[in-house]
């Protein structure tokens, strides 16, 4: 039986959602936007990731007998509230960017509108499944993108947070452009392709490393990869190897496909290793590289000239060491009043916080390069001329705007999900999912792609949205 996540909330959307209904507000029409405001690590992008787990959610929302017997258990809902929650359903309209759209801080990623119940009751959800699987999807691009043709396998299942913790990892990095997994899981249920063959616990298991080497070799002589640093890479693991990769040529069984180095120096190492498994004759065996890794440190093997073919990532990418969440948020942007979407916003101190108004489109920009120039927010009802330049403001700053420039390829990048609640789009498969993310990252410039101090990509606002946005500060303020 599957399991039911409906209650993979909060206790306080409930207590919303109940008071809505009593207050007869459940079904005042509202819009809310999921945006988050900072690239983790300071970097130039994010990848989305997590639509389909979120689809899945809401296609499925329903409480069963148990999930209601739970709550009324805790004293805090009434017999009507209850009932309310047995017919609550997701009957609204739902835009998302696709799975793999290279995504900035301040836009809409997705679009809900919908009764005020509904639209409010899957934000939790929504968060916890976009967050982290678009951290780990941008972590895995930003490896990716430095091991450049080298393939990532994501190697993190046993570090990961929990099961689902590891099971999205697997997804979201994959999304984001490793090639494979070694977790059996999600090769099952994603179609992921797998990757692995021994830990050091199977060489120590034998007498010797060679007898080690030669009975995995014997068993599974069209897979062999041998792990060469449980005793000395140089003097033993490397060529053991090559005596057994010699074994298996001359028996015309195979070959020894790859050597995997997993500690010490991976720079020294891979060279040296290189340089005899060449001088042996095995110019096409692969040299994998694993032990921790993340993108600054490949970048850093790769300046100093490693001989690495390709990397296992695990700990560090499907745990997003150096920034472990991703800060998107969920706000209300309009409500239904007097008959008409009333645009709403969330006024702060902090700039950063204060939250674009009314239901809105994101319109992106490409140069006749076809590269990515910027994302501009207008009203989800405004129309752009094609052949006018458009005007761009910065979210706050009024004096500080650009203009596109009509030859400028213009496209919408939130598309249809939902619609008064049935599902509109087809779900891709994951492998498109991934070649869209690749596709994006072709379109993004370098400048924006580098580790260090990235080129920001603009988001700005309409001339129409930034003005309404003033004016409704102002009216907040005065």
């Amino acid at each position: 039986m599957k399991l039911n996540m409906t209650l993979l909330t909060d206790l306080y959307q409930l207590t919303m959602v109940g008071g809505y209904y009593l207050l007869g507000k459940s079904q005042q029409k509202a819009n809310f936007d999921y945006f988050f405001r900072k690239i983790p690590e300071d970097g130039g992008f994010c990848v989305a990731a997590g639509l389909e787990q979120l689809i899945e959610y809401i296609e499925n929302l329903h409480f069963e007998p148990e999930d209601l017997d739970y709550l009324r258990s805790l004293n805090l809902f009434s017999p009507e509230v209850l009932k309310f929650f047995q017919n609550l359903r997701f009957t609204g309209d739902l835009y998302a960017v696709p799975e793999g759209t290279l995504v900035f801080p301040q836009e809409p990623i997705i679009r809900v509108t919908g009764p005020l119940a509904e639209a409010q009751f899957i934000e939790t959800a929504l968060l916890n499944l976009l967050n982290y699987q678009t951290l780990i999807a941008t972590k895995a691009a930003r490896v990716c993108i430095v091991a450049g043709e080298d393939p990532v396998i994501e190697f993190g299942v046993r570090r990961a947070q929990g099961p689902d913790g590891g099971l999205s990892a697997s997804r979201a990095a994959f999304i984001g452009g490793a090639r494979a997994t070694s977790n059996l899981l999600a090769g099952k249920v994603f179609g992921i392709p797998v990757r692995g063959t021994v830990a050091h616990s199977w060489i120590e298991s034998f007498p010797s490393e060679l007898e080690s080497f030669r009975s995995y070799a014997k068993i599974y002589p069209k897979n062999v990869i041998l792990l060469v640093d449980t005793y000395d890479t140089l003097q033993s693991g490397v060529p053991n190897a090559i005596k057994v990769g010699r074994e298996l040529r001359a028996r015309k069984e195979g070959d020894l496909l790859g050597v995997r180095l997993d500690s010490g120096d991976l720079t020294f190492l891979s060279r040296e290793a290189r340089r005899l498994l060449d001088e042996a004759g095995f110019e096409r065996t692969r040299i994998l590289g694993s032990s921790d890794l993340d993108e600054w440190l490949i970048e850093s093997i790769k300046k100093q000239g490693a001989e690495i073919d390709l990397w296992g990532v695990g700990t560090r990418m499907v745990t997003s060491y150096s920034c472990p969440a991703l800060g998107g948020v969920y706000k209300l942007s309009a409500i239904l009043e007097d008959g008409e979407m009333k645009p709403k916003l969330k006024v702060s101190d902090d700039p950063e916080k204060t939250t674009n108004p009314g239901i809105k489109k994101v319109v992106r920009f490409f140069d006749e390069k076809n590269f990515m120039r910027g994302d501009v927010l207008f009203f989800e009802d405004e129309i752009l001329q094609e052949n006018q330049p458009v005007r761009a403001f910065h979210p706050m700053l009024a004096h500080v705007h650009k203009t596109y420039p009509p030859r400028y390829r213009r496209e919408e990048i939130l598309v249809p999900i939902f619609r008064e609640g049935k599902r509109v789009y087809p779900l891709p498969p994951l492998t498109e999912i991934q070649a869209r993310t690749l596709q994006n990252l072709r379109y993004l410039r370098p400048e924006h792609k580098r580790l260090q101090n990235p080129h920001i990509y603009h988001v700005s606002l309409g001339e129409k949205l930034f003005q309404q946005k003033q004016d409704l500060i102002k009216g907040a303020v005065g």
